[in-house]
Parts: C-alpha cells; structure tokens; sequence
C-alpha cells in the first residue's frame, strides 16, 4: 500500500547557515531529532532508546536543501528540509516533505511539530 507524502513549513529565527548545520552535522541533530548521530560518508546513523536506522544523505546544498533517504525504506520515499527566507518577514522558513500511512499522518505531522519546537529552543531562536 501506497504511503502519504506531506509537508510541513515552519518558521524559524535563526540564519540558513546555522539551521543547515543542524540538519547535518553529528552535533546539530542530537540536539532536537535524535538521542545519537554517526556519520560514515554519506551514511547517518540515527539512534533512539537504543535502536539505530540508517539514511543516506542523498543531496546537501548548503544552506537551502537536505535531503535523506532511509536505507532500509521505500525506493522513493526520502524526507528533506529546504530553507528559504521570508521576504516579508525576514525570518527563516523550514520546509519539511515526509512519507508515512495515510492513517498517521497528524500524527507524524505533530511529532515534527515537536521535534522542531525542540530545535528552536535549541537553536535559541
């Protein structure tokens, strides 16, 4: 069956550069969407409560785009980030794309929420 692809966008005070850091480095991740980060060339391996997956990072265009595929998931199913100013206002706009059952997807929609609320704080935006 078929997954759901969504997107969330999120503003974030905070510069493109700092906020891709986040999204790509060992250090910015354990602070808001993993508990641990090892990076063998392009392969993160995230771990939460004791179990690892690993995701490819397939693009990395610093600071606009990251983009990941989980190793062992779906041929074309990735999540990634773009970053973008807002030329209103001026502030950092974080756009999120993810699969997940169509059943879960306010689910997975509110634990991203959460997840980048953790950022923020993190971030001190």
């Amino acid at each position: 069956m078929a997954r759901t692809k969504f997107s969330l966008e999120y503003q974030i005070r905070s510069s493109p550069s700092i906020l891709y850091s986040f999204l790509t480095t060992p250090s910015g991740l354990t602070q808001w969407f993993c508990e641990s980060c090892d990076i063998n060339e392009d392969i993160y391996t995230f771990g939460w409560d004791g179990s690892t997956e690993d995701a490819r990072l397939v693009e990395g265009v610093d600071p606009e785009k990251v983009v990941y595929v989980w190793v062992d998931g779906e041929d074309d199913e990735y999540f990634s980030f773009e970053i973008t100013k807002s030329e209103i206002s001026n502030d950092t706009v974080l756009y999120l794309t993810d699969f997940t059952e169509a059943d879960e997807v306010e689910d997975q929609k509110q634990l991203w929420l959460s997840q980048f609320e953790q950022l923020t704080k993190r971030i001190g935006a």
